[in-house]
């Protein structure tokens, strides 16, 4: 069984290791971070705050992991762990339920967390100049070409121009190397974004996931856009990645709520 983690167990001061929070000027009352893989209790390939539930790493380590994040971070209800499909689904935080089908969530409630796990897939996090609302997409190149980032941002209700979006870590252009149908799906909806592709050997092409959720977002009127420093691939020490571990990959999570 899971051992629960009571609040005294925990340091007065945030575990500075196992948390990078958002560089960017949102509103005082907008709380946004990423995990890193320390600190935690996960073994071996998963070591060790992992909080992927179904990476193949012992779940009761995984639970304690997500509950020693909830202690952290004093959150007052257990964030929305969804179910990620790879689709264009936007969840509600407050209401839907745990394991909810979904690659994305959206919350107006103070201390309802949304969250997306990754491990090489770009984790991005909104909320509005305001502060009233926030929401967090997961965005492989499968969920930017179906458009869940744009879905996310309509999902807000709130005026384009007052969105801000952060990008936390994913897979850097050098290591994410994919097929010419991937690039051809991308052009042929935007043939500007041929400039998020380097060739490679062959016909394989080097992609920027980056710089591809930054033209969609551009695109729909999203341009307060910070973010996008960090390298799930080239950055083992700090995160996990599925492409460099394959199997062994556990998970990042990106959290983003309206402090209480």
């Amino acid at each position: 069984m899971s051992r629960v983690i009571r609040r005294a167990e925990v340091n007065e001061e945030l575990n500075d290791e196992r948390y990078l929070w958002a560089d960017w000027p949102a509103p005082n009352n907008i709380k946004a971070l990423v995990t890193t893989r320390k600190g935690g209790l996960s073994e071996a390939g998963f070591s060790s705050f992992n909080l992927g539930l179904y990476s193949g790493d012992d779940q009761d380590k995984v639970r304690s992991n997500r509950q020693l994040l909830q202690c952290d971070l004093d959150l007052v209800k257990t964030p929305l762990w969804l179910k990620q499909v790879h689709g264009v689904k936007v969840a509600n935080a407050r209401t839907d339920r745990q394991e909810t089908e979904a690659d994305a969530s959206v919350s107006l409630q103070s201390g309802s967390a949304c969250v997306v796990l990754t491990a090489d897939c770009l984790p991005v996090l909104f909320c509005n100049l305001d502060g009233t609302v926030v929401a967090a997409a997961h965005a492989g190149w499968k969920g930017l070409a179906a458009g869940i980032l744009e879905a996310t941002v309509q999902s807000m209700a709130v005026p384009l121009e007052t969105v801000m979006a952060w990008f936390g870590p994913a897979i850097s252009q050098q290591y994410f190397e994919v097929g010419p149908e991937v690039r051809a799906q991308f052009i042929a909806e935007d043939a500007g974004s041929e400039t998020a592709f380097l060739p490679g050997e062959g016909d394989r092409w080097f992609a920027d996931l980056y710089s591809m959720a930054r033209r969609r977002l551009h695109r729909v009127g999203v341009n307060h856009i910070y973010g996008g420093e960090y390298c799930s691939y080239g950055q083992p020490e700090l995160f996990y990645s599925y492409r460099r571990d394959g199997k062994l990959s556990g998970r990042t999570a990106s959290l983003i709520w309206i402090d209480v």
